[in-house]
């Protein structure tokens, strides 16, 4: 049981465990919000890890869609977005690299520049230019493959 503190101006807190006990409370409190914020973390990581990793190959194939209103913003990497340009955004890939991108019997050539998707169950963002190259505007999602070059 925690007594009352009766606190005197200019005078220390006299009452340990009371001292004790609330720090205690509060130890728990910040543990137990870590602990959740580890587990949301965790879970987060493992999907897009998922999604997101190439693999013993050196391609991966999974769900792409395709952005373009953020045209002229700045992308992860820095670059001006271009809706236009052959660009893709990748959770884990570096920037700089490149990859082969087929979807239904049509290819394109994109450079990593970004990243994201931030959707669960996609791997690949295409700039608006590239995902018309290979037929994917009409749907929004698509199946690829992916081929680093």
């Amino acid at each position: 049981m925690i007594a009352a503190i009766k606190r005197v101006p200019g005078q220390p807190v006299k009452n340990r465990n009371a001292s004790i006990a609330l720090i205690a409370v509060g130890m728990l409190a910040l543990t137990a919000s870590a602990s959740e914020a580890g587990q949301r973390k965790s879970h987060e990581r493992s999907w897009r890890d998922a999604n997101a990793s190439v693999g013993s190959g050196r391609s991966f194939s999974g769900k792409a869609s395709f952005y373009g209103n953020e045209s002229g913003s700045k992308t992860a990497s820095g670059q001006r977005f271009n809706q236009e340009a052959m660009t893709a955004a990748h959770r884990t890939l570096p920037f700089g690299t490149r990859l082969k991108v087929t979807h239904g019997g049509r290819s394109v050539v994109v450079t990593v520049n970004d990243r994201g998707p931030f959707i669960k169950g996609r791997v690949l963002d295409l700039s608006k230019g590239a995902a018309r190259a290979v037929g994917l505007t009409s749907r929004g999602v698509g199946h690829v493959v992916a081929e680093i070059q």
